[in-house]
């Protein structure tokens, strides 16, 4: 009989069990390759999760038109999007509470009155109508490197003021807002037709170093300006010199235009402002080299809370109350549920 080698057989065995070792993974394997490696797309987690609004905010479903379509969301999910486009998210996070505020007491107010789009929808995202509004995914590209933190404070702001508006009277009031002012706001009724006792002039503290344009120049020859002038106020008359134009004008303590003769006829410093298409009511203006350039300091219709001011009071320690409360004269901030 022939005998096996002790060796030769060693290496049969050893040779048996590296490949038993190489096969029993594939063994297991197969039979799950699509579980295994046809899987979804994995989940981008540089985004969180979707926004939740809180209780008080969630009860309240908005008809928003944006574009020319109609979409219902919450108060909560339609605020964080305001809150995204109205106010840096640099800002301090007790001044993005304050604009959380301003705006979920717009929008009541708007609801209540009946807003400017009757029984189409109940806001809008059209800033010169409502408010502006910004989705996550366009802010997020806007923010860049920035936007997981960013939109976190976006959120917070919205979720820690939850229900809260500003009260007049017990009911939500027309909490407008502005960019910047010249240091003091000014009074609805300086601006607008109507003046209201919550839309006073108050100081407003402006760190016009870090404002971008916080002061601005702009320039028209003679006959833009007259064209432009005349479009707005028909009766002026605008025959005699450029440099007689506009003239006995009439300013607060900031230098905000309260009145000023154009071509003899009165008119409000906001409409000249308007007419031009400059940044602010706060305005002087020179005759020179046959044009006539006009010199403005902030930026807004300069009603209600300045957002840059609101910021400066954050930096300062002021909470989002106490923001609110010097803005707007004589109200109270409390959860309010509309009717």
């Amino acid at each position: 009989m022939k005998r096996t080698h002790p060796v030769r057989q060693s290496m049969a065995v050893s040779g048996l069990l590296l490949a038993v070792l190489f096969l029993l993974p594939l063994a297991v394997i197969v039979p799950f390759r699509e579980e295994l490696f046809d899987r979804e797309a994995p989940v981008d987690e540089t985004e969180g999760e979707p926004f939740v609004s809180g209780e008080l905010d969630a009860r309240t479903t908005l008809r928003v038109l944006d574009g020319d379509q109609v979409v219902e969301m919450d108060l909560g999910t339609y605020l964080v999007g305001v809150v995204r486009a109205e106010m840096p998210a640099s800002f301090h996070q007790e001044a993005l509470k304050a604009q959380a505020v301003a705006a979920r007491t717009y929008t009541l107010y708007k609801i209540q009155s009946g807003g400017n789009h009757g029984d189409q929808a109940d806001i809008c995202t059209d800033s010169t109508c409502c408010q502006a509004y910004i989705s996550e995914d366009r802010a997020r590209s806007n923010w860049g490197g920035d936007a997981d933190a960013y939109e976190a404070k976006a959120e917070t702001a919205v979720k820690e003021t939850d229900g809260q508006a500003i009260l007049y009277g017990g009911v939500p009031i027309l909490a407008v807002f502005h960019s910047s002012s010249a240091g003091l706001t000014r009074a609805a009724g300086e601006v607008w037709l109507s003046d209201l006792p919550y839309l006073q002039a108050v100081e407003s503290p402006e760190a016009g170093e870090r404002i971008p344009n916080y002061y601005s120049r702009v320039e028209f020859t003679e006959a833009a300006c007259k064209e432009k002038l005349l479009a707005a106020f028909p009766e002026a008359d605008l025959s005699g010199p450029m440099s007689g134009w506009l003239k006995n004008a009439v300013t607060d303590s900031a230098g905000s235009v309260e009145t000023v003769e154009v071509g003899g006829v009165t008119v409000k410093g906001a409409r000249v402002r308007t007419a031009l298409g400059l940044r602010s009511a706060c305005f002087d203006w020179e005759a020179k080299d046959g044009k006539l350039a006009f010199y403005v300091t902030g930026y807004g219709h300069g009603v209600g809370m300045s957002q840059y001011g609101a910021d400066q009071m954050a930096a300062g320690g002021a909470d989002y109350r106490e923001i609110l409360t010097h803005y707007y004269t004589g109200v109270t901030v409390d959860s309010y549920l509309p009717g």
